[in-house]
Parts: C-alpha cells; sequence; structure tokens
C-alpha cells in the first residue's frame, strides 16, 4: 500500500467522523434500521470469505458444506450452541471420510 493510499484512507475516515458529527441526528433515524442490520450482514461475509476461499481463490471443500448444513440448522431454528455444533461435527466428519 502506497502513502497516498494511506493518506486518502485516512482522510476519507475523518471525512466520515466529522460528517457523523456535524449531521448525526438528522440522518440517525431515517438510517437506522439499515445500520441494524449492518452487523449480521458483515458477520455473514466474514463466515463466507472464510470458509470459501484460501490464499485469495475458490476452494470448495468440507468447510462450505459445514456452513451449509449450519445453515440449514438456521433455517430450521434450532438454538445456536446445537448450530455450530452440528456444522463443526460435519465439517470433521467430512474431513474424516475425504
Amino acid at each position: 500500500m502506497t502513502w497516498g493510499a494511506v493518506i486518502a484512507l485516512s482522510a476519507g475516515s475523518y471525512a466520515f467522523k466529522l460528517l457523523g458529527v456535524i449531521a448525526g441526528q438528522r440522518f440517525s433515524k431515517r438510517l437506522a434500521s439499515g445500520t441494524a442490520l449492518l452487523p449480521a450482514a458483515l458477520f455473514s461475509a466474514l463466515i463466507i470469505i472464510m470458509s470459501i476461499s484460501q490464499d485469495g481463490s475458490l476452494v470448495v471443500d468440507a468447510r462450505l458444506i459445514g456452513v451449509g448444513i449450519g445453515g440449514l440448522a438456521v433455517w430450521k431454528k434450532m438454538p445456536f450452541t446445537l448450530v455450530v455444533l452440528i456444522a463443526m461435527l460435519s465439517t470433521a466428519v467430512i474431513r474424516l471420510v475425504v
């Protein structure tokens, strides 16, 4: 990363913080419904990136199948602890078999 990029990103970050201070209350009520969904969307994106990529390339292996089975468990409205255990167990079994 070049110094120009670092400076540009720093300036952009400062500008967004300044915009939030200046116009925070006017936009907060309109954007509240969308900002409530951001943590879930970011967490989902992180899980997908971690489960289908390795060294910058697309990989389909036991991790992706485990995430899919965990997704099915979420869809069936199972408790979160059980969802994690099912996803881990299914990934481990697939790695053991293959």
